[in-house]
């Protein structure tokens, strides 16, 4: 989808660079990217550099970025959609159980079908869209950074660094700290839950929870399903502000 936005607006000035955040690396990432065969650069943040300057909190963010290389939308829900989707989520037979229940549930994750029209908008008027925001407006809008969020940073890429080394029992020690240093931000959780239910099968990276037979192994406090019911697939992402 991002690819066919890219190529509508490419040809007026925009250029889309898709960044996959994953500490397992490049080649984690490669098969998504060679069957997505993207035109506009595709790059691979392993340590979740991007994350931490720009301030992403979830995936998929997106950040407006000037020609003169000026932010003028801070991190926020990115969609390529159009349209709602429609209908209620139906289980597919052969699927896990579990697997089910994570697309039923992202099925009622509310996302905003404007976003494609506030790109066009700017790409169209520049400076003068009503989208794009004023420097103290992106500040306001830009997810706070305190100490712990910092620290949280901290942890997180030592625990790249030590899985990366294959100490993974090291990265789950520093990852769990991040967990609790920063608890909203799912992007530092879901690259923790997908590395963690890695091995269970040709769902291994969306598991992101307990694996069968195997619960009393996983490392975490939380997964992505219990999280997701707590918090409500309605507040997943905070709504897109014009």
């Amino acid at each position: 989808m991002w690819q066919e936005l890219r190529n509508e607006l490419h040809p007026k000035g925009l250029e889309i660079v898709a960044v996959g955040m994953d500490a397992a690396g490049a080649e984690a990432c490669r098969v998504y990217i060679e069957n997505a065969k993207p035109e506009h650069p595709s790059l691979v943040d392993s340590t979740h550099e991007v994350a931490e300057r720009f301030g992403v909190y979830n995936i998929p963010n997106g950040v407006w970025i000037d020609e003169k290389g000026i932010i003028v939308r801070p991190a926020e829900p990115a969609n390529p959609r159009t349209e709602r989707p429609t209908g209620r989520y139906q289980p597919i037979d052969g699927m896990p159980d579990h697997m089910n229940e994570i697309m039923g549930e992202a099925s009622k994750i509310r996302v905003s079908v404007d976003y494609v029209d506030m790109l066009r908008d700017w790409v169209e008027k520049g400076a003068d869209s009503e989208y794009a925001l004023s420097p103290d407006e992106v500040v306001a809008r830009s997810r706070p950074r305190d100490t712990s969020v910092a620290e949280g940073q901290a942890h997180f890429e030592l625990g790249a660094h030590l899985w990366q080394a294959g100490d993974k029992d090291g990265a789950v020690e520093h990852w769990r700290e991040v967990h609790r240093l920063d608890p909203d931000n799912f992007s530092y959780k879901r690259q923790a839950w997908s590395l963690a239910s890695a091995g269970t099968g040709p769902f291994e990276r969306f598991w992101q929870g307990p694996v069968p037979d195997h619960e009393d192994e996983w490392p975490y406090e939380s997964d992505w399903l219990s999280e997701v019911r707590a918090k409500g697939a309605e507040n997943y992402y905070p709504s897109v502000q014009p």
